[in-house]
């Protein structure tokens, strides 16, 4: 799978890729990510990127130039068009049913914002999924565009070690549960033990009493997940 970031700032993501499971992917052609900066498709000497908005207000707005080209340029760049998601707190959540939905993609072409937003031209224009990972404003959409391809990297085949690992993630479709708890090494520590159940090798026994756990959890946490019916 191919991720294109569009991005003012491009120099925020080589740390990111650089880590853990997304940088193995990457080692292993699994997936690609290429990041883009809005300043190359600008056509003044001082390379603004952004202008006051039409009709006053606060701050400073994209222009729709640096951000449409750099749109129509990348996008030859690989045999998929990609879909187009622009994050917005304007746009749909990020919930696990939307992630396990661009999954399925071959390429995503993700547009980070800034300042006070976009031109409206270009969501006209390009038509973006809008997307937005939580009800709360960030300084851009460059965390935003790492929280995405996070969780959606975890769905790609041969991306986690064990592929039925986010089966019984929070979340995932079909589980409306929040996870139970995990026990590991030592089975004490500060007076605290785990569970007997856990350490009986009694594997029916075992998942009864996770899925006992986590209607428990998702009751006291977040109970907002449950229907009528539970």
């Amino acid at each position: 799978m191919r991720f294109d970031v569009l991005t003012l700032f491009p120099e925020m993501f080589p740390g990111y890729v650089s880590q853990s499971i997304l940088a193995k992917a990457i080692q292993r052609k699994i997936i690609s990510i290429h990041t883009h900066d809005f300043r190359q498709w600008t056509t003044d000497k001082h390379h603004s990127v952004d202008d006051r908005p039409f009709g006053g207000g606060p701050g400073m707005v994209i222009k729709p130039e640096p951000v449409v080209e750099c749109v129509e340029s990348v996008r030859p760049l690989a045999d998929q068009a990609g879909r187009i998601v622009l994050l917005t707190p304007q746009g749909r959540k990020l919930t696990q049913p939307v992630v396990e939905e661009l999954a399925t993609e071959e390429r995503l072409i993700l547009i980070c914002g800034r300042y006070e937003g976009i031109d409206q031209r270009v969501v006209d224009l390009l038509e973006p999924d809008e997307i937005s990972i939580g009800d709360y404003i960030l300084n851009g959409g460059e965390v935003a565009a790492m929280v995405l391809i996070d969780a959606v990297l975890r769905l790609i085949p041969g991306v986690l070690g064990d592929a039925e690992s986010h089966v019984d993630d929070s979340f995932s479709s079909g589980n409306r549960l929040l996870e139970s708890a995990q026990y590991t090494r030592p089975r004490e520590y500060r007076g605290l033990t785990v569970p007997d159940v856990l350490l009986s090798g009694n594997h029916q026994e075992v998942e009864r009493w996770r899925a006992e756990q986590s209607l428990a959890k998702t009751k006291q946490r977040r109970a907002d997940l449950l229907d009528d019916t539970n």
